[in-house]
C-alpha cells in the first residue's frame, strides 16, 4: 500500500481508537505533481507531516523541554508544546519524554509537525536547455531556488522534481526568492564544480536587467559601495567611508547602463561584478534610482513583514528516522479530508493551506537575470513581459 492511500485511511479511521498510524514524509520523500494544489493564481503545497531535528544549544540545557520552545520558539502558544511533547510529537534523542524533562547539552530534539509551507506564484518552470551535463530553466519570481526556511516542496528544485522527474540538480548560482531569469543547474557534481571553480576565478559574467523609478543617466555607472546585510531585518545597506575612513560590509561593485526609458522609468541592464546579498537593489538605491516595485528599498524603513512561523519550523529537516510515526492515547486523532487535505486539529496553521502570516498577495521584483557567460560557453533567458516600455 503507497504512503499516500496509507495517509488517507489514517484520516479516515475512528477518532476514538487509542492510537492512529500517520506515515512521517523525510527528506527522502522526493516531492509527486499530485504534492500541489494550484488555486487562485498560487501554488499550494499539500500539507504533510514532517520531521524537525535541532540539537540543544548551551543556552537550551536546563530548560525544560516545554520551556525549551517557548521560549525559544515563539511562533505556537505555550499550551500546544505541553499537547506536543504529552503526545510525542515533540521527542528527545527519540523517545516520548514528560513535560517537566530537563533536557541537556547536544541532545537531538524531535518536531514531528503537520507541515504547511508558503505559497508562491503559479508560473511554470520552464525547461530552456536540457543538456547531458546542464539543465537551464527560466526561474518564476517568488519560488526560491532550493529548500530554505520553511520552503522545500515549494522550490525550483522540487518542482522540476515533481514536474519533469529531474534529479539530482545542483544549482550552480543562486537568484533571490524574488526575482526572477535565467537559472543554471548542473546534472552531476563534477559539473557542478566545474562552473564553481569558473566562479570564484572571476571568469563568469553574470547580467540581469530591472525596470526603475525615473530617468536612469545616459552615460555608464559603475557603483563602488560596501554592502553591509542585516540578517535580522532582511535587508541591505550601501555603505561608504566614514570622517575616520573606516567603512562597514564587504566590498561590491556593479556596473549600470540605461537600455531605455518612457521619463517615468527605465529599463537598466545591471552587471554585478561582485555577489553580495540584494546587491543589485541595494546598488539601484544608492543612484537614486530603485527597482519600481521594490517596497524594501523604495524607503529607508522597512516593509512590515510577518515573522510568523520562523520559529522550530525553520530547523534544518535532516533525517534519519523511520517515517511511520504512532500517535499514543492522548493525542487527537486526524479528522477527515477538508478542503484538498487533511486537516489536523493540533495544527497551528490548519484548515488553511498557507501557514499563518502569508496572504498570498506577494509578487515578483522587476529584476530579470537574462544572461549567464563564461569562457566557451553563454547561457540566456528571455526578457519578461514587463522590460518592454511604450515608446
Amino acid at each position: 500500500m503507497n504512503k499516500r492511500k496509507r495517509e488517507e485511511e489514517a484520516g479516515n479511521s475512528n477518532s476514538n481508537s487509542n492510537s492512529m498510524e500517520i506515515i512521517w514524509q523525510t527528506p527522502a520523500n522526493p516531492p509527486e505533481s499530485q504534492d500541489y494544489i494550484l488555486r487562485n493564481g498560487r501554488r499550494h503545497v499539500r500539507p504533510y507531516y514532517f520531521e524537525f531535528i535541532s540539537h540543544v544549544k548551551n543556552r537550551w540545557a536546563g530548560k525544560t523541554i516545554v520551556d525549551l520552545f517557548a521560549e525559544e520558539f515563539k511562533g505556537r502558544p505555550y499550551d500546544y508544546y505541553v499537547s506536543a511533547v504529552k503526545c510525542g510529537r515533540i521527542q528527545v534523542d527519540g523517545e516520548i519524554v514528560p513535560v517537566s524533562y530537563i533536557v541537556k547539552q547536544s541532545q537531538k530534539i524531535s518536531h514531528f509537525l503537520h507541515r504547511h509551507e508558503p505559497p508562491v506564484m503559479a508560473y511554470d518552470v520552464s525547461v530552456l536547455q536540457n543538456e547531458p551535463d546542464v539543465l537551464t530553466v527560466c526561474k518564476p519570481a517568488s519560488v526560491p531556488v532550493h529548500p530554505c526556511g520553511q520552503y522545500r516542496k515549494n522550490t525550483i528544485v522540487g518542482i522540476l522534481q515533481a514536474e519533469y522527474g529531474l534529479a539530482p540538480l545542483f544549482p550552480i548560482h543562486r537568484l533571490d526568492r524574488l526575482v526572477s531569469g535565467l537559472l543554471i543547474l548542473a546534472r552531476n557534481a563534477s559539473k557542478a564544480d566545474f562552473f564553481r571553480q569558473q566562479i570564484e576565478a572571476g571568469l563568469v559574467q553574470k547580467q540581469y536587467i530591472a525596470k526603475v523609478i525615473g530617468v536612469f543617466p545616459e552615460d555608464e555607472i559603475m557603483v563602488d559601495a560596501n554592502i553591509d546585510y542585516n540578517a535580522r531585518e532582511g535587508r541591505s545597506t550601501a555603505e561608504v567611508e566614514n570622517a575616520n575612513g573606516a567603512v562597514k560590509g564587504k566590498a561590491a561593485s556593479t556596473k549600470f547602463t540605461r537600455i531605455s526609458t518612457d521619463g517615468t522609468h527605465s529599463i537598466v541592464l545591471c552587471e554585478p561584478i561582485t555577489g553580495r546579498t540584494h546587491q543589485i537593489r541595494v546598488h539601484l538605491q544608492y543612484t537614486g534610482h530603485p527597482i519600481a516595485n521594490d517596497m524594501l528599498y523604495l524607503s529607508e524603513h522597512v516593509i512590515g513583514r510577518s515573522a510568523g512561523g520562523m520559529s522550530a519550523d525553520r530547523a534544518a529537516a535532516n533525517s534519519g528516522h523511520s517515517p511511520e510515526f504512532i500517535f499514543h492515547d492522548n493525542c487527537p486523532g486526524e479528522e477527515n479530508s477538508r478542503d484538498d487535505f487533511s486537516i489536523d486539529p493540533m495544527c497551528t496553521n490548519c484548515p488553511n493551506l498557507a501557514p499563518k502570516g502569508y496572504d498570498g498577495l506577494e509578487e515578483g521584483l522587476w529584476l530579470h537575470c537574462f544572461r549567464y557567460s563564461g569562457p566557451g560557453w553563454t547561457y540566456e533567458c528571455p526578457y519578461p513581459d514587463w522590460a518592454s516600455l511604450p515608446e
